[in-house]
């Protein structure tokens, strides 16, 4: 029994054995380039180095959330630093003041 096969389908995974006639199904959208080739075997090797690709995109796109992340932890660290340094140095200036003041009443 031979049945005929799509681009996303095909009947056979061997690109020699394929028919070079054959053309992606109409009711799923083209996600290639515009410039698009014909044959079944130029656009298998199309499709598997889009596919190799993938992981690469996924890595850099991990690889940029990682570091949005990292600048944003290090944004939130130096902000609760600066924040603990502030209330330092309103209680040291509230000790300065309250020598003073008993300074002055003495």
């Amino acid at each position: 029994m031979i049945t005929a096969g799509t681009i996303d389908r095909p009947a056979t995974h061997d690109p020699m054995k394929q028919d070079p006639t054959m053309t992606p199904s109409t009711n799923e959208p083209d996600l290639r380039s515009t410039t698009r080739t014909t044959g079944a075997i130029a656009s298998r090797q199309n499709r598997t180095r889009e596919m190799q690709l993938i992981p690469e995109a996924l890595a850099r796109a991990h690889m940029r959330d990682r570091l949005s992340e990292a600048e944003s932890e290090r944004r939130a660290a130096r902000l609760a630093a600066a924040r603990r340094m502030q209330r330092r140095a309103e209680r040291a200036s509230l000790r300065a003041r309250r020598a003073l003041a008993m300074a002055v009443m003495h």
